[in-house]
């Protein structure tokens, strides 16, 4: 086998930028690496064109999915060319999962009470629900930890969710038939770092890794980050 093109898939409330320092290092190492921009519309849909950029690689992939992209891959990871999985503060769905049913087991973390919901139109259809963080919570709920100037222009540029995501179901989950890594941000406010222990433990994930980080730990831990991910590459390759 050889070795793996390293698709990185960003979460809601951020966009592929977020992982921009860790695209830069992969890179510098030699890794081929591909960031899609995941449209945040629905799960389901999401998955959908996520696998549909995997399966377009001549090769093997290893996924890594960040946050909501964690929920994207547990899905898009049955592509065949998929050879491994890594979340990274992620949402690890089992079958038959929603992300509201997986949340809803825990108690909420800070984002739950700075959320903001907004209408968007649907052609031929009713309107749709956004969701984002409130801005000026977003430094502290969402990217503690990362430079504040940083912070508030990732505020101000953030990627929303669409309200529908939160409750599709995953009709797989890939962890179930790939060998999958995860890192916990122990000191994450958007996710309740419970439910990404729970979610890793459930999968007999080969590797678990906790680091004293926020929710964005790709652009706060960048190096540990990548050390984890070439680590994955190499057990995959």
């Amino acid at each position: 086998m050889s070795t793996p093109t390293i698709v990185l898939v960003h979460g809601a409330f951020a966009d592929s930028a977020s992982y921009a320092p860790v695209t830069r290092a992969l890179l510098d190492q030699g890794h081929t690496v591909r960031v899609p921009a995941v449209p945040n519309r629905s799960l389901l849909g999401d998955a959908a064109y996520v696998r549909s950029v995997v399966e377009q690689i001549d090769g093997p992939v290893l996924l890594v999915g960040h946050s909501y992209g964690g929920a994207v891959i547990t899905v898009a990871g049955a592509a065949e060319n998929v050879v491994g999985l890594v979340y990274l503060a992620g949402y690890a769905l089992d079958e038959g999962e929603s992300l509201g049913a997986l949340q809803g087991g825990f108690p909420d973390s800070d984002l739950a009470a700075n959320l903001v919901y907004t209408p968007f139109p649907v052609p031929g259809a009713e309107d749709g629900t956004d969701v984002s963080v409130d801005v000026t919570a977003f430094p502290e709920v969402f990217a503690a930890g990362v430079d504040r100037r940083t912070t508030e222009v990732l505020a101000v540029s953030q990627r929303p969710l669409a309200a529908l995501a939160f409750g599709e179901e995953a009709p797989v989950a890939a962890w179930r038939t790939k060998p999958a890594w995860g890192i916990v941000s122990a000191a994450d406010h958007t996710i309740n770092p419970a439910v990404e222990r729970f979610g890793y433990e459930r999968g007999g994930f080969r590797s678990v890794v906790e680091l004293d980080a926020p929710h964005l730990v790709m652009l706060s831990h960048p190096d540990e980050v990548v050390a984890f991910i070439a680590d994955a590459a190499t057990a995959v390759a």
